[in-house]
């Protein structure tokens, strides 16, 4: 079988292509870049921007393709509130829709997509199953909820489209919000928390979401959505404290008043001086955990990768890549 990855490039992407290509499956990436990577010597290339549905045409999807949606705007750089619409819609949305316009033209049926827990909002339950209220706080996980509805439309037409809700992914060669956290343990200084702490933090493994993909291949891509977090995520107290004393930092916990904090958040949003997106801190003193069990239902899915082991390994490359050592390429860097 034939398996088309749309930002095959990209995080997830270079992960699910080499364990497609060990599956003896042919592979064609394709994304609007195309990094050095060892597997490009085994798959097709095409470059492809999904926000031009000629682009997406171009490719050639067949209708006995397996097709993956991986391309995806994150909220990592920060935008200002007046330019999140138009940042992350036309990828995120419009993109989505491309895709499967251009399925739908030559009956291809399987898609495998990946969207966000930002679709949930506000935690109502702990913890939160795939059948958690969703309400999602802004640009970011609006765009991404308006695909599940699209998706959930072409369903009814006979497609068959597994969606993936993961935590914030975590793993080489990919840094984000992190680098900020870990700036300030290498200058020994306070880090802060948004309240006490108590609650958990959950991430994702990179290697595990792209295992989930595959698996969804595997299962004959189900109609359902699936959590993907990692199992028993420990207290950010606890999560940031193990980091720091592995640093051999001088850095110390410094709890917060959530609502002073929140309010202080809103207000450099308001005058266009983000220091995280409204999706990140509003939720950030709550209990966000997902419920991951369906996953290992339906497709013998188990996250392998613990959030204590997937902090410190991006540390480690953090400092890695600042004191200028080489990076091993990310197929071959452990999460643990």
């Amino acid at each position: 079988m034939r398996h088309i990855i749309f930002g095959g490039d990209g995080f997830v992407g270079r992960h699910l292509a080499p364990k497609l290509l060990a599956d003896g499956e042919e592979v064609v990436v394709a994304d609007i870049n195309k990094s050095d990577l060892p597997h490009y010597g085994k798959v097709r290339f095409v470059r492809c921007d999904v926000t031009d549905p000629a682009s997406v045409s171009a490719v050639g999807i067949k209708s006995d393709d397996m097709v993956y949606n991986l391309s995806a705007k994150m909220l990592s750089p920060i935008q200002v509130r007046a330019k999140r619409h138009e940042f992350f819609w036309p990828v995120n949305y419009h993109g989505t829709e491309h895709i499967i316009l251009a399925m739908a033209k030559v009956d291809a049926p399987w898609l495998v997509h990946f969207t966000t827990d930002m679709i949930y909002g506000h935690t109502v339950v702990y913890p939160m199953t795939e059948e958690h209220p969703v309400g999602p706080l802004g640009e970011y996980g609006l765009s991404k909820r308006k695909t599940e509805e699209l998706a959930e439309e072409w369903r009814t037409r006979g497609m068959r489209m597994s969606l993936f809700r993961p935590r914030l992914i975590i793993g080489p060669g990919r840094l984000g919000i992190l680098e900020k956290l870990f700036k300030l343990i290498d200058w020994n200084l306070p880090v802060p928390m948004i309240g006490s702490g108590k609650n958990p933090y959950q991430f994702i493994s990179v290697f595990d979401c792209a295992e989930a993909a595959r698996l969804a291949w595997k299962a004959n891509v189900p109609n359902e959505a699936y959590n993907l977090g990692s199992l028993n995520p420990p207290p950010v107290r606890k999560l940031l404290g193990d980091l720091i004393r592995h640093a051999g930092s001088k850095s110390f916990l410094l709890p917060t008043p959530v609502w002073a904090v929140k309010r202080t958040l809103d207000l450099l949003d308001l005058v266009n001086m983000p220091l995280m997106d409204p999706e990140q801190y509003l939720i950030a003193d709550e209990m966000c955990v997902l419920d991951v069990n369906k996953g290992k239902r339906d497709l013998g899915w188990v996250p392998q990768y613990r959030d204590e082991d997937m902090l410190i390994a991006a540390y480690s490359e953090y400092r890695a890549k600042k004191d200028g050592k080489a990076v091993a390429p990310p197929e071959h860097v452990p999460a643990e």
